[in-house]
């Protein structure tokens, strides 16, 4: 057992005539010497068990950098008279902002260097990133720590100097007016929530930023930014099921926002413009929201017109915009496709995709004036590839297919979807990828990975470092489970609140399909899932402990019930829609039943990788600390449950791209040493 994992310092809980002590409550202080003592002891424990994978760890991280092409750049995205794109370079570890005016002939300009901002950094991410309308300046922003607190400056872009204005603790949005002078950006409060929205003019003190919004809702988020057409300003407030939307013209004059629909619980709608019109997605008829549009002049609902109704079997996902199209994104049978039809007309076309899984999304529209729709596509065997869609002649023009160097073929994989049986008959998508020449007559170690939250989707991606395990014979699942969005907007509802069992028991099912199938056996099976995906294998290791060979959990969400009775942690109260408020008995007695940190009980637990990032302000480090703590605390088995904190990041692990492939390369040694495969 791990020695510096003890008790000290229990806190004792009562609510709802229910009294519980928390072992390891002191985890929380994170300015104790012990506890970063304790934390660093970990890590020490981690790298002596790995210590003999280290030859296999830079085996694997050569593999992985022998697939990436170092020096490459992006495809350039036509914006005003420029041509925007990133760089990167063989050596560094961040990328390179550029442009050139109006050709690709034309001379470089170099607008911003991650690298020399990240200079003598341990951790370096840029937030926004936005030139103003007429592109001589830049607004950015960094965080250093990862904590997601972001630092706002603005660059004057011909005379390559900074401005004088210095904005602490902004987030993720902000949006410029037509004035090149002004802009709109959000806050950050004490809980880490985007709660108010200042405007700011170019050379005064953001102390006397003017305040446009502050929302008290804790379950609200702002949001500002700008439609493609850039004559509008929309202001959003949102919670995970509710929005309020706010629009203003974006000429730069002192303006007001109005309210387009008065929020309404439960009603999500985002708008679109175009021309005369304001498309409005809206799910005020069904959980997969319809299409309408109103006049720009005119909001009343009795002006609505309906473009596309609710679907059941569809889920309307997106609306865009350029001047002579509009475009949708639909979801049908877990698959995304594109519809369009040119403004002034009714007739709809479709872009849809072959393969059985695949992932594809709309990049780089910026301009709304062009009439082709760039698009990205790829799946488990198609490298990230950027299209140029034609609208009047039907080509996919492809503008590059991200390379692959070294021994890639793609023919050698195979890619399949089936579907598994959950415990109340409902059929779970599930994606198998392997090697083509895989023997079948055999089970194989067999890696499963699920999130299952927030209606994000677990769409089939493409993965340079995947490629490690699957030349080693290793099969790749995902598993999509409720909780996502696969299926629709109802296949979240089922997989949350008071259904989040469904996303763990899905998963379960998953697992002994594949199973029951002969891909793999008990012992071979790793399961793996980050932050919401992390509860979702913790909830079906405390469940099913005997049921998985292994677990590989990523700042894993498993102190549900600690973390959602505290209002002050960022994200808690925002996030009663996903998981419940314990404040309301129900909610209470449902989160306290599938809490991994509260059930884990005494059983034979597999061997387990669980990470955390010190600074995280989406998942608390503690969380993981905990678990890992009372899982040794309560396994009859003498497997290894090892945990690895990054000391100087947040959720999302290390910032720079070969950092990051040093992590990668670390997980996919312990895989391979649990495998036996090494």
């Amino acid at each position: 057992m791990h020695s510096v994992t003890v008790r000290k310092g229990p806190r004792e809980h009562s609510l709802h005539s229910i009294t519980w002590t928390d072992d390891y409550a002191w985890f929380t202080e994170k300015e104790n010497p012990e506890l970063l003592a304790h934390l660093e002891a970990e890590n020490g424990h981690t790298a002596a068990a790995m210590e003999s994978t280290a030859q296999q760890q830079k085996n694997i991280y050569d593999e992985i950098l022998s697939r990436i092409e170092q020096t490459d750049l992006s495809v350039p995205v036509k914006e005003g008279p420029y041509l925007y794109y990133t760089r990167t370079e063989e050596g560094k570890q961040y990328p390179i902002y550029c442009r050139k005016h109006h050709s690709v002939d034309a001379a470089e300009e170099i607008f911003l260097d991650s690298n020399e901002l990240a200079a003598s950094q341990d951790y370096f991410r840029i937030g926004v990133l936005e030139t103003s309308p007429d592109h001589s300046l830049l607004a950015y922003s960094t965080d250093l720590e990862g904590d997601e607190d972001y630092t706002l400056r603005i660059k004057d872009l011909a005379a390559g100097i900074l401005y004088p204005d210095r904005i602490e603790c902004t987030y993720d949005s902000l949006a410029w007016a037509a004035d090149n002078r002004t802009f709109y950006y959000n806050v950050l409060d004490a809980a880490r929530r985007p709660y108010r929205i200042f405007r700011h003019t170019l050379g005064q003190e953001a102390t006397i930023d003017e305040l446009i919004l502050e929302e008290n809702d804790e379950r609200f988020r702002v949001d500002i930014y700008k439609t493609r057409s850039s004559d509008y300003l929309i202001l959003e407030t949102g919670s995970s099921t509710t929005t309020e939307l706010r629009i203003c013209k974006a000429d730069g004059a002192e303006r007001s926002f109005e309210i387009f629909r008065q929020r309404q619980q439960d009603i999500e709608y985002s708008l679109t413009h175009q021309g005369d019109w304001l498309y409005v997605r809206i799910n005020d008829r069904g959980r997969n929201f319809r299409l309408i549009r109103t006049p720009i002049d005119n909001w009343a609902e009795s002006a609505w017109e309906e473009v596309l109704p609710h679907r059941a079997d569809v889920y309307l996902e997106h609306v865009t915009a350029l001047k002579g199209y509009l475009i949708v994104t639909e979801r049908v049978g877990g698959l995304r496709r594109f519809r369009y039809r040119k403004a002034g007309e009714e007739q709809w076309h479709s872009l849809e995709f072959g393969e059985a899984a695949y992932a594809v999304g709309l990049s780089g529209n910026r301009d709304f004036e062009e009439d082709t729709l760039r698009y990205v596509y790829q799946s488990p065997v198609t490298p990230p590839s950027v299209f140029d869609f034609h609208f009047e002649t039907g080509q996919h023009e492809l503008k590059k297919r991200t390379p692959v160097p070294g021994d890639f073929h793609p023919e050698r994989y195979t890619v399949e979807r089936t579907h598994a049986v959950s415990h109340d008959g409902v059929e779970v998508p599930v994606v198998l990828i392997y090697r083509q020449d895989l023997d079948r007559t055999r089970p194989h170690p067999l890696l499963l990975y699920g999130y299952g939250a927030y209606g994000a989707n677990s769409d089939a991606t493409f993965s340079t470092s995947r490629l490690s395990l699957l030349d080693r014979g290793v099969v790749y699942a995902i598993a999509q489970v409720r909780g996502g969005a696969e299926m629709g907007q109802p296949w979240h509802d089922e997989g949350r609140m008071k259904n989040k069992r469904n996303s763990f028991l899905d998963f379960i099912a998953c697992a002994e399909m594949l199973i029951d199938r002969g891909w793999t056996t008990t012992p071979q099976l790793i399961i793996e899932g980050g932050s919401a995906g992390g509860l979702l294998v913790g909830g079906a290791i405390t469940m099913r402990p005997e049921l998985f060979g292994a677990v590989l959990a990523h700042v894993p969400f498993v102190d549900v019930l600690h973390t959602m009775l505290d209002a002050s942690l960022p994200l808690t109260v925002g996030e009663y829609e996903e998981w419940g408020n314990p404040a309301d008995p129900e909610h209470f007695f449902i989160m306290r039943e599938y809490s991994p940190y509260d059930n884990t009980r005494e059983a034979e637990y597999p061997p387990m990788l669980v990470t955390a990032g010190l600074n995280d302000p989406r998942v608390s480090y503690w969380e993981p600390a905990k678990w890992v703590a009372r899982l040794r605390e309560k396994n009859l088995k003498h497997s290894e449950i090892l945990l690895k904190v990054n000391m100087g990041a947040g959720h999302f692990g290390a910032s720079g791209r070969y950092d990051r492939i040093q992590e990668i390369a670390f997980e996919y040694a312990w895989l391979l040493k649990t495998w036996n495969l090494i």
